[in-house]
């Protein structure tokens, strides 16, 4: 069945699916999988160097001749390096998370590129559109990594944000399933974002002993942390634990920095460190059982999210 609408019509994709662009998971494998299956793979510039996005950019070209965008969080020390690379290797798409929109949206704009920022509230998605973005990504509190502070939910904030602007909206956090796509669509949404869901895919870079622990998760396993300096959702393990006993005693922002130190994302996430490691990952890791190729993914969202179309509500 074709399927069109504003957000497939925006990226020049078949299906209005976006893959999150998830530091130490979303390299070039992932991303060019996720667009040769008819969405939209993004990269996670987060944990790379320049030269290190360089290469992923042009890996990407070679692997499809589909769109492939990159994710760029503003507050990573990188950003203005990325942005830079980005124009010069006219990727088409960049999504700008955890800043000020407008910090390079004209700039992207007037490369050509279309440009879409994550937001948390209704609030900071009208900046966004202001700010010239072409759609936004409305983020519930169930994702993983670094997250609101407003902990507005999903099913609030979509049609919440869908009410605020005019430019179209991509749902994002707890979403896994072709169920749950159905459900943001019909909130409002133009399209979804996953992360956790293709964490757990084969062509993720990340650790297989993270990937595991992402299908072992259940109900109540992450917990948003970290709320005095970048609230991020974690999943439980020592390092949370430590966390949680500082956030307990009153820990200030600059405790919580000391503690988390450097490279405690690589170390988990990465290198597969499961005890000493930050694992950010969302609430909807508790219904994902299974590692799987981004092929079968897509194949089983898709087929899940049709069969919510055309089965009458009971």
């Amino acid at each position: 069945m074709d399927f069109s609408n504003e957000i497939t019509r925006l990226f020049g994709i078949e299906k209005p699916i976006i893959q999150g662009g998830m530091i130490w998971a979303s390299g070039w494998r992932l991303a060019s999988a996720v667009s040769e299956a008819g969405g939209l793979g993004l990269i996670g510039s987060g944990s790379m160097y320049p030269d290190v996005l360089q290469e992923h950019i042009v890996k990407s070209k070679q692997a499809t001749s589909k769109p492939v965008g990159v994710n760029v969080p503003l507050l990573y020390p990188h950003a203005e390096a990325h942005i830079e690379t980005i124009i010069r290797e006219q990727v088409p798409v960049v999504f700008t998370s955890a800043g000020n929109p407008k910090t390079y949206t004209a700039r992207l704009k007037e490369a050509g590129i279309t440009v879409v920022h994550v937001v948390s509230s209704s609030k900071f998605a009208r900046k966004a559109e202001e700010a010239g973005c072409d759609a936004v990504v409305a983020e519930g509190f169930e994702a993983g990594g670094h997250n609101g502070r407003e902990e507005t939910t999903s099913f609030v904030l979509i049609p919440a944000v869908q009410q605020a602007v005019q430019i179209p909206v991509i749902a994002a956090g707890g979403i896994a399933t072709g169920r749950q796509m159905f459900a943001a669509m019909a909130l409002g949404a133009q399209g979804v974002q996953l992360g956790s869901r293709f964490v757990a895919s084969e062509e993720a870079s990340s650790h297989l002993h993270y990937k595991e622990s992402v299908i072992r998760a259940e109900e109540g396993d992450t917990l948003l942390m970290m709320k005095k300096t970048t609230p991020v959702r974690l999943l439980k393990n020592r390092f949370f634990y430590q966390v949680q006993a500082a956030e307990n005693l009153g820990a200030t922002a600059e405790e919580l920095r000391d503690l988390l130190g450097r490279g405690r994302a690589k170390k988990g996430m990465f290198d597969g460190d499961m005890e000493e490691g930050e694992l950010e990952i969302g609430q909807v890791s508790a219904l994902i059982r299974d590692i799987k190729p981004v092929a079968a993914i897509m194949d089983e969202l898709w087929a899940g999210f049709q069969q919510c179309l055309q089965t009458p509500l009971k």
